[in-house]
């Protein structure tokens, strides 16, 4: 029996088309994407920290390129990631809850990477909506989330004797939700670790292919618990207090009465934030050896000559800056993310100022995939940055925190408009980084100003897109 003309031709085309898959597969390099939790921009030693031992992040900075000015453009932990996993604004990411869950029906990440011929794992902090194989993570390990409430907390007070209100409940399990009580319940001191030793793990058995590897880690999000061994490594009395600490913020801005906000007293005090930055930088610095682990065993396998490493956080923290504890504002070192590229063609030892949103990440690691970027991607490639082909990419940046706070910045000027209490600020964030002097009201910024009040209002009234 002969084959019919057509059905052979689409046989061959397929076959053809497979093949071309499998050799741009081949060629293309590993990534291993790192998130961490409500970790400052200002927090490793070799970007200017000198309070800070962080060998981990100094060796990627040492080899790798540093984008000075990521932002995340809602600073929370589902709105982020689910920029992340979507490449998209967090405006028009989801239901209308302010970007804090993923669109319908918007390919993810993962899920364009593994059907390319990406092998795809996602390790640690769950905090969207469905499971990770939902989004496209063929593997899953050391996952991380909800589902654990029945049983008892194995830390219920944090370092300071408070009752723990994060992670309540949260547990490992797997992606079919079989629970794993044996490693403790909600947060414990060590738990960093144990996200390494689930990303080795997938390294052991990977398969012939390339692979995405996302790890998410806890630290050093709160309730905060000084890792075992390292006692003593930071103590309150030889931290200072942060430059723009202040006992209380000058108005209520939108998140006053906040779970973070709550974690410290009111007003703040000297005492408190330098013990709480003490026990914070603990935490980083156990979080920076436990991802030295997983970059070890990476070279071990000789597998870090072929894999694109990023390392970034969801957001910051404010940790006793400006009055606040938590990230719910658009401050530099919270709005504000570290973000690190290393490996193969990303240029050592620099650095680079241009803006950048967390949603570029997407198309940035489709680009050096060579997967095609999605229509529904609306962040921007940084790779002609990375390159040195481009200084910029955005103009302007925004952000925002529900309908209470909204922010601007260009390059040079950061304008924050807060409507519900109808207040304003304009910073020079370049002359003044830490954000000390409102400028709103001097003499020789009202053109500035306006322009910029201007622009935010047009980035308000921005139509839905799909």
């Amino acid at each position: 029996m002969m084959l019919r003309t057509d059905n052979f031709l689409f046989m061959f085309i397929a076959v053809v088309t497979s093949v071309a898959i499998l050799d741009c597969v081949d060629a293309a390099p590993n990534i291993l994407l790192i998130v961490t939790d409500d970790q400052r921009p200002d927090t490793i030693h070799a970007l200017g920290n000198d309070l800070i031992s962080t060998p981990t992040f100094d060796k990627l900075v040492e080899q790798g390129t540093t984008f000075t000015r990521a932002i995340t453009a809602i600073p929370i932990c589902v709105a982020s990631r689910a920029e992340i996993m979507t490449g998209r604004d967090g405006r028009f990411n989801g239901k209308g809850d302010h970007g804090f869950s993923p669109k319908a029906g918007v390919p993810h990440l993962a899920t364009v990477l593994h059907k390319a011929g990406y092998e795809t794992c996602y390790v640690g902090k769950w905090h969207t909506r469905g499971r990770p194989s939902d989004h496209g993570y063929s593997t899953v390990e050391g996952l991380y989330g909800s589902g654990g409430g029945r049983f008892p907390l194995t830390n219920p007070v944090d370092w300071k004797g408070m009752d723990v209100t994060g992670y309540r409940g949260w547990i490992f399990q797997t992606d079919k939700k079989k629970l794993f009580p044996d490693k403790g319940i909600g947060l414990t001191p060590n738990i960093s670790e144990e996200f390494s030793a689930a990303a080795i793990r997938f390294l052991d058995r990977r398969p012939d292919r390339p692979f995405f590897l996302h790890v998410n880690y806890t630290a050093p999000h709160d309730p905060l618990f000084v890792p075992d061994g390292d006692e003593g490594n930071y103590t309150a009395a030889a931290m200072p207090v942060p430059a723009n600490f202040k006992p209380r913020h000058p108005f209520d801005h939108g998140n006053a009465g906040g779970r973070d906000e709550v974690l410290y007293s009111d007003p703040r005090t000297n005492e408190q934030t330098k013990a709480g930055l003490a026990v914070y930088y603990s935490v980083i610095e156990h979080l920076d050896a436990s991802i030295g682990k997983l970059l070890d065993d990476l070279k071990t396998k000789g597998l870090d000559k072929n894999t694109l490493v990023i390392f970034t956080s969801d957001h910051g923290l404010a940790m006793g800056s400006h009055g606040l504890r938590g990230k719910q504002n658009m401050y530099e070192h919270s709005i504000g993310v570290p973000l690190i590229f290393s490996g193969p063609g990303i240029s050592m030892k620099e650095t680079r100022d241009a803006q950048c949103y967390l949603r570029d990440l997407y198309p940035t690691i489709c680009n050096y995939a060579g997967v095609k970027i999605p229509k529904t991607v609306q962040g921007k490639s940084l790779k002609a940055v990375l390159e040195g082909k481009k200084d910029s990419i955005y103009d302007v940046v925004f952000g925002s925190f529900k309908d209470s706070q909204q922010m601007i910045r260009t390059q040079r000027w950061k304008y924050v408009r807060y409507p519900l209490v109808k207040k304003e600020q304009l910073f020079d964030v370049i002359n003044d980084p830490d954000e000390l002097v409102n400028l709103v009201g001097e003499k020789g910024v009202a053109a500035t100003l306006a322009s910029l009040r201007q622009q935010l209002t047009d980035w308000e009234k921005e139509p839905l897109q799909d």
